[in-house]
């Protein structure tokens, strides 16, 4: 039976009410739930259905239906009503499942009444399985009140003709309201059950001393060594609950907790958290204890700012859930608060049932096939699918390197010069070839000014991988130090060994090169300008590429003093700059030359000529527009998690798109060094702000050198320290100078109806400026596009979801910027692990959520320092954030409008509602943050594109 009943009002309580009329002649009376008026012949059932929270979400709520005795039992026997007066009642338990706008069935049982455990009788639990299986049926299919509860009510009178039950049965909490509630009280979440306590045996032989385990160690026997004192109040409430005296258990003590706390039963679970919070065990929970209980949770969460304000949230707690001002709250309101905490599944956004349906039934994980020839050869066609612009240009760069290579192999190959040296000669020529050519091609991805150029007004992003300019740098400096090792090995271990040992006759084809006297030694060589200037080069070089190398970039190697210099990004600016040197000996180096006398044979100059030329205006570009563009400072702010915000003043003239960054220079910490950061601003502000967190040297002295002019913030302001201008301040800014903007893989947003904005800390800071710019946009298009357009609507799923799709199709703007922005729903995934990073864009984030009225932007706020929910460790932060967020508005854990999640999400589904949302569209994905999630959402978006009909197209920020 589908018990789903649409409540066709405002929501219906969660209160059910009954009236029934009986009679000995068996006629039913009238049954009235919510003004919905039912037939129900001989049966009566009670029990409030609402709890403090109503309307805030939906509970299943169990109601209990008395059947009275019938007036003939199975063998015909008919009793007195005296008889049937003296019967104990039997009750059975309906449990529905209660919504904002459905009721649906859910369950029926047998009920206790204090008689014990009997066995269920058959046919109820036939009713019971049938309503079950037909209610999971028809989930999604909702009918008219009245149908539905005259189908309740014929069940129920076939109930009422039911024979004497010889008594009720065990109700299983677990399948009731408190299953929705169920999985935010695990205490164990990895190993349960018999399954684990095999582990926790080990431990405790480990970790025991004299056969008795120290409450100090109990977190880390059971598994949860990461927060001792939630594991030591854990340890006191077993404790007090078995009447233990002191903080040393034995083993079998201990296997009595773990089979408590493993329990997967609701009352269990449940009893075990009201008992850490009741420290005086006297069945009650004061104001006092539920702040204890929410400085414990918060300090297992690391939410320092929780800490600060638990006496303000055990008010409300207690206010909610102590409405008569008893003073105290029992377990049965502690449960209520439990069930009508919500589930990240329940937030998810707009998705009907019917594409969730979907979405948990979709198989995406292809079977391998079994052919390997076909197997590699998808393989291969989904590779050059998805990374065809990069395998054109590095097969073009190779076939170049290859064809310089073979010229210069084959040319010298036929000198005379080939009779005394042998191939030796002509692997060094070749290499020599390729190294000329790379080292004039690797500055032409660092030519950024002329990227963002041919980026933002030719078509030449549809063929050449713009975003991976520095990517292709790094294999260019390969090519580079490949071609040095070609050739500096081959003179210096075969070519010039063979000149030394040449006899006079072979010698005589090279007196032309190599003078009348045959060189006698290796010095010989390197003395001469062709020797030491290649010598020098290759030191050199050997020193830039390997302090641009992660370990010594990142600051991965830790050296010790004073070798830590060498260290950072530092050591990586200033070592790049060695290449100076490096080009200059390299010009010097191709004039000199042994073999080749003709100056039009000498081609260095040549390869490096145009490159040199356009990487030296760029650089001079730089500096002319940064001075001849001041900016003055607006604001300083020094957040939580070592973030520096600067917000200067716009340059005339100065314009930018959401997802670019500048370079930022402070001659107060470095008058040489220029650092690039993306724009957080929108293009539409009146200013300009960048984000910088302090990782390194230079960032750390900019803190510093700014921290210098700030103060704590007067009330009501953000940040550990700020400072804002003002023409009656005396304070006097450090200088900055700015330069840009350049362009980068995030301004591409524009180009796709659906976005997926992800962001890992302080990588949030170029889709930051995106989510304002598209809030911008969508208010300068309002006015062009009629009332009637569902353009902007939130609702998801239907028609192809909610981001574009055909509806979008049809309408025409009225100007060449209108058309030219495409997207109309974005989501944006934010991942951070400390509570106060919330700070940075606390005020971007309100003011999405307050001006946001169609439901463009999906915002998602995960804090990963709180354990996952479902969690005992974060179950009452869980229970707070609704009550918190459903009265005041607010997010206890990033203090903004928008909802936060812990832990981390689970992109995979991430990636299957999207899918399922936005059928054959295109979704850029747009990822800026840590390399380890890079390959993750690769591969999802490849996986994605290949078995649904939505296209998901990767883009990766250089971090």
């Amino acid at each position: 039976m589908k018990d789903l009943v649409e409540s066709g009002g405002a929501g219906l309580r969660s209160e059910m009410r009954s009236t029934v009329a009986s009679s000995k002649d068996g006629r039913g009376g009238e049954s009235s739930v919510d003004g919905i008026e039912v037939e129900s012949p001989g049966v009566s059932f009670s029990g409030p259905l609402g709890s403090p929270l109503d309307g805030r979400g939906g509970r299943r709520s169990p109601a209990r239906f008395s059947l009275p005795a019938s007036p003939a039992s199975s063998f015909g026997k008919v009793k007195s009503d005296k008889e049937a007066e003296e019967e104990d009642e039997t009750y059975v338990e309906i449990t529905l499942d209660v919504r904002d706008d459905e009721v649906a069935f859910h369950s029926l049982k047998a009920a206790a009444t204090g008689g014990g455990d009997v066995e269920a009788d058959p046919e109820v639990a036939a009713l019971a399985k049938e309503l079950e299986r037909r209610a999971g049926l028809g989930k999604s299919m909702i009918r008219t009140a009245s149908y539905k509860f005259k189908q309740v009510s014929q069940e129920l009178r076939r109930l009422a003709s039911f024979t004497r039950r010889q008594g009720p049965g065990k109700l299983d909490r677990n399948k009731t309201a408190a299953a929705h509630a169920l999985r935010g009280l695990k205490f164990i979440s990895k190993a349960e059950g018999a399954a684990g306590w095999t582990a926790v045996e080990k431990r405790f032989q480990e970790l025991s001393v004299d056969g008795m385990l120290h409450r100090s160690r109990f977190g880390q026997c059971i598994g949860m060594k990461d927060s001792k004192e939630f594991a030591g109040e854990l340890f006191d409430a077993l404790t007090r609950r078995r009447h233990i005296i002191g903080d040393k258990i034995t083993k079998s003590e201990l296997k009595e907790f773990w089979d408590q706390i493993s329990d997967q039963s609701f009352d269990s679970r449940l009893q075990t958290f009201f008992d850490m919070v009741d420290k005086n065990a006297d069945g009650r929970i004061t104001e006092e204890e539920v702040k204890e209980i929410i400085l414990l949770s918060a300090s297992a969460n690391n939410l320092s700012k929780l800490q600060e304000q638990a006496e303000e949230y055990a008010a409300l707690i207690m206010e909610e859930l102590d409405p008569d001002n008893l003073g105290y709250i029992e377990i049965y309101n502690l449960e209520m608060l439990l069930i009508q905490g919500p589930t990240y599944s329940a937030q998810i956004g707009t998705t009907n049932s019917r594409n969730l349906s979907q979405m948990l039934s979709q198989k995406l994980r292809p079977t391998r096939e079994p052919n390997p020839l076909v197997r590699w050869y998808r393989e291969v066609r989904y590779f050059l699918e998805d990374h065809w612009k990069r395998v054109w240009v590095v097969a073009l760069w190779l076939c170049a390197c290859a064809g310089l290579f073979c010229w210069k192999f084959v040319q010298y190959r036929r000198r005379a010069v080939y009779d005394v040296m042998g191939y030796c000669v002509c692997v060094a020529k070749g290499g020599a070839e390729t190294l000329k050519f790379n080292m004039a091609l690797i500055l032409l991805p660092v030519c950024r000014n002329a990227i963002t150029w041919l980026r933002a007004h030719t078509l030449l992003g549809k063929a050449l991988p713009f975003d991976d300019n520095l990517n292709f740098h790094k294999v260019i400096a390969a090519g580079v130090a490949v071609g040095v090792c070609l050739h500096a090995i081959s003179h210096l271990t075969c070519d010039f060994p063979r000149m030394l040992h040449a006899t006079n006759q072979e010698y005589q084809p090279m007196r032309p090169f190599f003078g009348d006297s045959q060189p006698g030694d290796y010095w010989w060589f390197v003395k001469g300008t062709e020797g030491w200037t290649g010598v020098v080069m290759v030191v050199l070089m050997a020193i830039a590429f390997t302090l641009a190398t992660p370990w010594f970039r990142r600051n991965r190697l830790r050296l010790p003093f004073p070798f830590n210099r060498l260290t950072g990004f530092n050591a990586f600016w200033y070592s790049h700059h060695l290449f100076v040197v490096v080009y200059v000996l390299l010009i010097v180096h191709g004039t000199f030359l042994y073999l080749t006398k003709e100056w039009y044979k000498k081609t260095t100059w040549m390869y490096l000529a145009i490159p040199v030329i356009l990487y030296g205006s760029e650089r001079l570009i730089r500096a002319l527009r940064s001075s001849v563009r001041p900016v003055k400072i607006l604001k300083v702010a020094v957040y939580p998690g070592n973030v520096l915000t600067l917000q200067m003043s716009k340059p005339q003239g100065f314009k930018y798109r959401s997802g670019q960054y500048i370079f930022v220079n402070c001659a107060a910490v470095s008058p040489f060094q220029w650092h690039p950061f993306s724009i957080t601003s929108a293009p539409q502000d009146n200013y300009i702000s960048v984000h910088i967190r302090t990782i390194g040297d230079w960032t750390r002295q900019l803190k510093a050198v700014f921290s210098e002019v700030c103060q704590p913030p007067a009330s009501g302001q953000s940040g550990l320290l700020r400072s804002d201008y003002d023409r009656n301040n005396s304070l006097i800014f450090p200088k900055v100078l700015i330069d840009g903007p350049y362009g980068a893989p995030a301004q591409e947003y524009k180009k796709y109806d659906v976005v997926l904005l992800v962001g890992l800390g302080i990588g949030a800071t170029p889709f930051i400026s995106i989510v304002k710019d598209i809030v911008n946009n969508m208010k300068r298009l309002e006015p062009e596009e009629s009332d009637d357009d569902g353009s902007f609507s939130s609702e998801t799923g239907e028609g192809g979801g909610g981001g574009g799709g055909s509806r979008h199709a049809g309408t025409t703007l009225s100007s060449s910027w209108s058309s030219s922005f495409k997207t109309r729903r974005a989501y944006f995934y934010w991942v951070t692990r400390e509570q106060g990073s919330f700070e940075w864009f606390r005020g971007v984030m309100n003011e999405v959520a307050e001006t946001d009225k169609k439901g463009v932007i999906e915002l998602h706020n995960f804090c990963t320092s709180v354990y996952e929910e479902g969690d005992a460790r974060s179950a009452l932060i869980v229970m707070l954030q609704s009550l918190n967020h459903a009265k005041n508005g607010l997010d206890i854990v990033s203090g903004t409008r928008v909802k936060s999640h812990f832990a981390r999400p689970n992109w995979r589904n991430v990636f299957k509602r999207i899918a399922l949302n936005h059928r054959d569209q295109r979704i850029g994905v747009f990822y800026c943050g840590a390399p380890a999630l890079t390959k993750e959402l690769r591969q999802l978006s490849t996986d994605f594109s290949r078995r649904t009909s939505t296209k998901f197209d990767f883009h990766k920020e250089n971090f």
